[in-house]
């Protein structure tokens, strides 16, 4: 009778060690990326910018942010198949960050000393300049000749504050949520110009669909420093990225992602920036 009882006793104190268990490894499957090794890790990117972030037919992922994201993540110990990309358009980037809604963004996410006061920024890793698009005949070949004529950009980007400050005034400015509407608006005759970063501007014109159809007008209205995007205050992963990016550029990688993803447009792109190091 006496060893009956010891036995139940033992059982019931293994049930409550395989609960207990049960209960760690329930946690584990659900971290979103804190550290590395976990699950998964949520990333922020653009879906509608070929060359930069650009989300494919099939639903893959392709473009210069993608590959720098990637690489980034295989750092802080994630495998690609353990990506969950997830869409942050221009006007959301800080509360999707604030949320916790991602780990980090990598989506032309220009450092900016306002922005600077939500997030922080590890690099930058990538120095584009605001430009325009605009159609092959067009007369645009300035700033300034923007005013008095319909300009497109995005909502929340920092190329319609600077349009709007400083470079055009008097420009009928139009913002929509994504580029992919400005492009169309630029092709059906609705606006006379989008303006954004050359990069992304490059990688529309390369499209098989818009070739022959657009042209950049060569113009560098500002400098953008893309920085990938961290919770406020997050200074642990804010290092392993800048140490990822450090690493990305020394041995070659950041290169090849460039020309990979650049080089069917022709884009004349500016050497690799220094971490930490803002052109201003």
């Amino acid at each position: 009778m006496k060893l009956r009882k010891v036995t139940a006793a033992s059982a019931a104190v293994l049930a409550l060690a395989v609960a207990a268990t049960a209960c760690g490894s329930s946690d584990k499957d659900k971290d979103s990326g804190s550290s590395g090794g976990g699950n998964k890790i949520k990333i922020g990117i653009k879906y509608d910018q070929p060359g930069l972030g650009l989300k494919e037919p099939n639903g893959t992922f392709s473009g210069f942010d993608v590959d720098v994201a990637t690489y980034v993540a295989g750092k802080l110990g994630y495998k690609p198949s353990q990506i969950e990309w997830v869409e942050t358009k221009s006007a959301d980037r800080e509360n999707a960050l604030s949320r916790g809604d991602v780990k980090f963004i990598a989506a032309t996410y220009s450092i900016t000393d306002e922005r600077k006061q939500k997030v922080d920024f590890a690099g930058p890793y990538f120095l584009a300049h605001q430009d325009l698009l605009v159609k092959k005949d067009s007369d645009i070949t300035k700033g300034t000749d923007l005013n008095g004529k319909n300009l497109c950009s995005v909502t929340g980007s920092t190329s319609a504050q600077n349009v709007q400050k400083s470079i055009a005034p008097k420009a009928n400015l139009k913002e929509n949520g994504g580029y992919s509407e400005c492009i169309a608006s630029l092709q059906s005759g609705a606006v006379d110009a989008l303006t954004t970063d050359d990069s992304i501007l490059a990688g529309y014109a390369a499209q098989d669909k818009y070739k022959g159809q657009f042209k950049l007008a060569g113009l560098k209205l500002s400098n953008e420093n893309y920085g990938i995007g961290v919770k406020k205050g997050d200074s642990a992963t804010l290092k392993k990225i800048n140490d990822a990016l450090t690493t990305m550029v020394s041995d070659g990688t950041w290169k090849k992602d460039v020309e990979k993803n650049f080089g069917p447009a022709n884009y004349q792109y500016e050497p690799a920036p220094k971490i930490g190091q803002i052109v201003q």
